[in-house]
């Protein structure tokens, strides 16, 4: 019994360390977790803490201290520290406050994060891509593109100030939290928009400075949200860019033209401030008036000239000049300089002006018809060729056309105009002028007189009819040709003592089938034939050598025998060709 009694005050090795797993088992089930402790002394920059071991723990001060954290523990603080081993190899529990402050964050993050709500975190250090920000011991990274509404060089002022993030992604299991700034400014700055916005009305004049230029308008600051100062809005006048008028960080007065609500987008503008010069518009330029203004734009279809600031007309390309045609507008006047311009057409509506640059200027076909009178004759440098006759520039920049038909007389123009080329001077009769139209009818063929009425008196068509012509030309008459060209069917001949030419057939050669060969004639050869045909309407003439042949035995035989005299055909024509020489 005593020996029993005995043995239980006095265990035995193997019971103490029986007694002493149990011990710590019991403790080894708290390693892992958050438990609260007492500082129970403060030695250089550690803090001695009692979590109720037997032994113990460390933590460094800087583990207590930092931006956005508490101040560093004093003795009797009860704190939370997460126990990561009851017992190291000093005999000592191993413990952590940022561990502990971790864990806690952890749980609280993710309550926000389902919830949607913002945290509270600093940003402590830069790394690839973005920033690392404290979330109160939980370490989240912070994209570049999420730090701020727009781009920004310096983050500096941003490092170490605790500030709200909304939490976009977590993963606890691999310990990974994005967090953005951008979000909650945006958030923050519709809020504020939606509010100052609220205040606002249409037609409101406010100042605000200039934020923002760009090609098309500027942005001006209207005290916490923006509103577009367009180009067009801001003179009356024309601003070919917004730099002309407006510098960055400047005041300005500007009246609200538009809000849209569901955007909060503000249209903004100056020269609504201003009397608007389009007022009376049409009795300050009356239609047909000149007025001296100065060329602000060029573009394709025309050139833009300002008459006074704010009003500008239009000088189509086709008002710019008389005979520049299909011309660049840029060709004929220059930017900035000074014209002399004739209202068109004013529309009060539209805001529109039609100028009109040509109408200051002489027109010069009323001059040309004026110096030059029809029937006049000019000369001037064959311009083009075309299909259907030559243009020929003349005197005030100004071109005349002389049809196919004008020339020559006998020859037809599709085979004359290939006896012209570019840049031959040519001379010509003036026919006709159409000042309205712009045309100058000209005529090469008039230079020389009709053949087909020269030498004829004045009234000498009514007179001698259709069938009859200058010099005494009429059917029947006997006229002396000279051959100019000898072809297979026949001859081109030239009738003396006139400019006609005619074509005598092959079978009007000779009488006898056996004479009616071209090729027995030659050129420059002039023989004696008879006219057949002359129509001066349709401007035909035939000769035949056969029918003087046959006019001539008709008259011998009329003259020196008859067909019952006894005589023979070459006995009568002997007489005939007899008595003519002796004549």
């Amino acid at each position: 019994m005593a020996n029993t009694a005995f043995a239980s005050l006095n265990p035995t090795r193997d019971d103490f360390a029986a007694l002493l797993d149990e011990s710590y088992g019991e403790n080894e089930a708290f390693e892992g977790t958050v438990v609260k402790g007492t500082v129970v002394g403060i030695e250089k920059d550690v803090a001695v803490i009692d979590i109720g071991l037997k032994t113990e723990g460390r933590v460094a001060l800087r583990e207590f201290t930092g931006p956005g954290r508490e101040a560093a523990p004093k003795i009797g603080d009860i704190v939370e520290v997460y126990l990561e081993r009851v017992e190291n190899a000093l005999g000592e529990a191993v413990i952590s406050r940022d561990k502990a402050r971790r864990e806690e964050s952890w749980v609280k993050l993710e309550k926000a994060f389902e919830a949607g709500e913002k945290v509270d975190g600093v940003i402590f250090n830069q790394v690839k891509g973005g920033f690392t920000v404290d979330l109160d011991g939980a370490v989240a990274f912070l994209p570049r593109s999420q730090v701020d509404i727009r781009p920004i060089r310096d983050v500096t002022p941003l490092m170490g100030v605790p500030q709200p993030f909304q939490i976009l992604k977590m993963d606890r299991r691999r310990g990974n939290i994005v967090v953005s700034r951008r979000t909650v400014l945006e958030e923050s700055r519709a809020e504020q928009r939606h509010e100052i916005v609220a205040n606002l009305e249409e037609g409101q004049v406010i100042e605000g400075m200039v934020k923002n230029i760009t090609d098309y308008g500027a942005f001006v600051d209207l005290g916490g949200i923006d509103g577009l100062l367009h180009v067009t809005d801001i003179a009356w006048r024309r601003v070919n860019h917004p730099t002309e008028v407006l510098n960055i960080g400047q005041t300005v007065r500007v009246k609200i033209i538009k809000i849209n609500h569901d955007t909060h987008r503000i249209s903004l503008g100056m020269k609504q401030l201003l009397d608007d010069p389009w007022q009376g518009i049409e009795a300050k330029y009356p239609v047909e008036a000149r007025f001296h203004g100065r060329v602000t734009n060029i573009t394709d279809y025309g050139a833009f000239v300002e008459l006074e600031p704010g009003i500008e007309g239009l000088i189509h390309v086709s008002e710019m000049s008389w005979t520049k045609k299909n011309v660049h507008p840029g060709k004929i006047v220059s930017t900035s300089q000074e014209v002399d311009v004739q209202v068109l057409e004013v529309d009060p509506v539209k805001r529109r002006i039609s100028l009109g640059l040509k109408q200051t200027l002489a027109n010069p076909w009323e001059v040309f018809a004026e110096k030059y009178p029809v029937g006049t004759e000019v000369e001037g440098e064959v311009k083009n060729k075309t299909e259907f006759g030559l243009f020929i520039g003349l005197d005030g920049d100004v071109d005349g056309m002389v049809h196919l038909s004008d020339l020559d007389w006998n020859r037809p123009g599709e085979q004359v105009i290939e006896e012209y080329k570019k840049g031959d001077m040519v001379k010509a009769k003036v026919l006709d002028v159409d000042v309205e139209k712009e045309r100058i009818s000209l005529g090469i063929k008039q230079l020389a007189s009709d053949p087909f009425t020269a030498g004829k008196p004045a009234g000498g068509a009514a007179a001698g009819g259709a069938e009859e012509g200058g010099d005494g030309l009429k059917k029947g008459a006997v006229v002396t040709c000279e051959v100019i060209d000898v072809k297979e069917g026949g001859l081109d001949v030239k009738i003396a003592g006139s400019d006609l030419v005619a074509f005598i057939k092959r079978n009007e050669l000779a009488r006898d089938r056996a004479d009616q060969r071209p090729e027995r004639f030659a050129v420059g050869e002039k023989f004696d034939a008879r006219i057949t045909l002359f129509d001066r309407r349709a401007r035909k003439v035939a000769v035949s050598i056969k029918a003087l042949e046959m006019a001539e035995e008709k008259e011998a035989i009329a003259a020196y025998g008859s067909a019952d005299s006894g005589a023979s055909l070459g006995d009568i024509l002997g007489a005939a060709l007899k008595a003519r020489d002796t004549k």
